[in-house]
């Protein structure tokens, strides 16, 4: 059961609260608190401002990167964000594991809680609700990653919020338009510019990195136990590792293998004199 509450307001999240929420040990809350609130909402009506104002927004008014000169009449501005991810739904491959789709959404909802996407708090409390009730958009593993943002995966993202495409259900692969359905789910209609806050980012590498990270630290933590257990089988000297001379070396990350190794070998020493 997933019980330890997450919540997104804005303030940093640790590598192992992204972990945690991949893994189901915990659970997102989206922050309801007036400050933050606030923020999200000042965020959504400068957009509006600006274009009210101005009329001139990128994404929203204009093309995207060299159709940046091609005008978007007014009209046509709420659609454009739907066009954007339905052009960019060409994503190949196997999907996301339900793990890694979680880590994919703790990343895209941790960016845009900042405050700084001009996106509806709307927006926000639907991707929490996809992580809360384990919605999880099945999104293909090859397509772009890291030119201008994650964007073929994360059209996929956008799609699913808006109803279309399709969704893991506790393990089945169904259509998200029949699901919002049976749970009553509202699908999003996007407010300008979000389709491009949605997709402009590195949500899918962050959170890939965010595994990786902690499955290189668990396997750092085993190679320094089989260091330890190896020098010990062959009666190495422990001395090898001894604080002092790493001490002297300057790399923070070489001082705490040693220390892991030092502590795995102080605990072979207490064993054996137990016997």
């Amino acid at each position: 059961m997933t019980t330890q509450p997450i919540t997104f307001d804005g303030r940093p999240l640790q590598l192992e609260d992204v972990t945690a929420l991949a893994r189901r040990e915990a659970r997102a809350v989206l922050s309801s608190e007036a400050p933050f609130v606030s923020r999200i909402e000042a965020g959504a009506a400068q957009v509006a401002r600006i274009l009210a104002e101005q009329g001139v927004i990128y994404g929203v008014t204009t093309g995207y990167g060299d159709s940046v000169t091609v005008p978007v009449p007014p009209e046509l501005v709420p659609e454009l964000g739907h066009h954007l991810f339905t052009y960019h739904g060409c994503g190949l491959g196997p999907p996301f594991s339900p793990e890694q789709t979680r880590a994919i959404l703790a990343a895209r909802l941790q960016s845009l809680v900042q405050g700084l996407s001009g996106v509806s708090l709307g927006l926000l409390q639907q991707l929490e609700r996809l992580l809360r009730d384990d919605l999880l958009p099945v999104i293909p593993q090859e397509g772009s990653v890291g030119a201008s943002g994650d964007l073929t995966p994360l059209s996929y993202v956008a799609a699913v919020l808006c109803g279309e495409r399709e969704v893991w259900v506790e393990g089945t692969r169904r259509p998200t338009a029949l699901v919002f359905a049976e749970r009553g789910i509202r699908p999003l209609r996007l407010q300008p510019k979000e389709g491009l806050a949605i997709m402009n980012g590195t949500a899918v590498m962050t959170g890939l990195a965010c595994l990786a990270l902690e499955r290189a630290a668990t396997l750092s933590r085993l190679a320094a136990r089989l260091t330890a257990v190896a020098s010990a089988a062959m009666g190495g000297n422990p001395h090898h590792f001894d604080r002092r001379l790493f001490e002297a070396k300057p790399h923070p990350g070489q001082q705490r293998a040693a220390g892991w190794i030092r502590q795995t070998l102080q605990g072979s020493e207490q064993a054996e004199s137990r016997l």
